[in-house]
């Protein structure tokens, strides 16, 4: 038996610059169409499950953090393949237990039907237990910058702002983000493909190493 037929190759899945899928379903907030969300910021994220230890611990976090996503006039989204009433129940016991509401809306994909639309689950997979995908999306629909953990890895909720905020204020400033760049911060100016431009820097790295593009402010 040809090997290849044995082991098919995964999908690749979703790229950043790709339009992310539209979808319709129900969620803890009523139905939600992706689509609906168009002309603001969006993160989509899966979670491997309901009344899981890391998952609670995330949505603990990105509850107290959601009024400093909503003031970058970004909405979030969960979705993972529990129930609806699955999700009812775990909200209300983070609620009385931790006393944080988790007001944003989780999505029921029980079919994998979104997770694979996605790449957050395989083809042949039966579950998403073994993804924590992460897509932001920008107001035009496109996916500009993806993150993928695994089940026993929680995500950041520090670093999901700052990433945020880091493609909005090149969106908003132009120029580079460069390694832990911070709001408020330069950014880094492109670099310069004209030789005679090259030669005239004031130094050997200024052509395409220089912070010159005033402040990243908020992001706004």
């Amino acid at each position: 038996m040809n090997e290849a037929n044995e082991n098919p190759p995964r999908p690749a899945g979703l790229r950043i610059g790709d339009t992310a899928p539209d979808f319709e379903a129900r969620s803890t907030i009523g139905p939600v169409r992706l689509s609906a969300f168009r002309g603001r910021w969006l993160i989509l994220f899966s979670h491997p499950a309901d009344f899981t230890p890391v998952c609670t611990t995330e949505f603990i976090e990105l509850a107290r953090h959601a009024q400093e996503f909503e003031a970058l006039d970004c909405a979030l989204m969960a979705l993972s393949v529990d129930s609806l009433f699955a999700h009812f129940a775990w909200l209300r016991m983070i609620r009385d237990r931790f006393g944080v509401e988790v007001r944003f809306p989780i999505v029921e994909d029980p079919t994998l039907v979104i997770g694979r639309a996605f790449g957050m689950v395989g083809a042949q997979d039966n579950d998403s237990a073994a993804v924590r995908t992460t897509y932001f999306i920008d107001p035009s629909g496109t996916i500009r910058a993806m993150t993928c953990y695994p089940a026993n890895v929680g995500r950041s909720t520090p670093e999901m702002l700052r990433s945020l905020q880091a493609l909005q204020a090149i969106d908003g400033q132009g120029g580079l983000a460069p390694a832990n760049w911070q709001p408020g911060e330069a950014l880094l100016s492109a670099p310069t493909h004209d030789l005679d431009a090259v030669y005239a820097a004031k130094d050997a790295v200024a052509w395409f190493l220089d912070r010159e593009v005033g402040s990243g402010g908020d992001g706004a």
